[in-house]
């Protein structure tokens, strides 16, 4: 009988760095049958952006005024579904311009 146990973790990381070093037939007794994924890949990704102060609330602004959150906004500025520019009030308060250049 195997004294050791299979890592109990969600982190696909980490059980790669198990696999790596162990054989899966001296775990033969732990393994079960499974009828659902066990992993699931995320479909969207973060992208962490800095940004000033009266950028954020720009942002804030907009998405309020559009009755939409801040993330749903920006996906619609980088996807080119909103306006490229809008002054949001008066002076340099304005969203930035993420459409491709050429």
């Amino acid at each position: 009988m195997n004294a050791r146990k299979i890592p109990k973790t969600d982190s696909i990381e980490e059980l790669a760095r198990f696999w790596d070093t162990h054989d899966l037939t001296d775990f033969e007794d732990q393994l079960e049958d499974i009828s659902e994924p066990v992993f699931e890949r995320k479909r969207e990704t973060v992208i962490p952006v800095r940004l000033r102060r009266h950028e954020v609330e720009a942002v804030k602004r907009v998405a309020k005024t559009r009755g939409v959150r801040e993330a749903a906004l920006l996906r619609q500025v980088g996807s080119g579904e909103a306006p490229r520019r809008q002054v949001v009030s008066p002076g340099h308060d304005r969203l930035p311009d993420f459409s491709p250049k050429g």
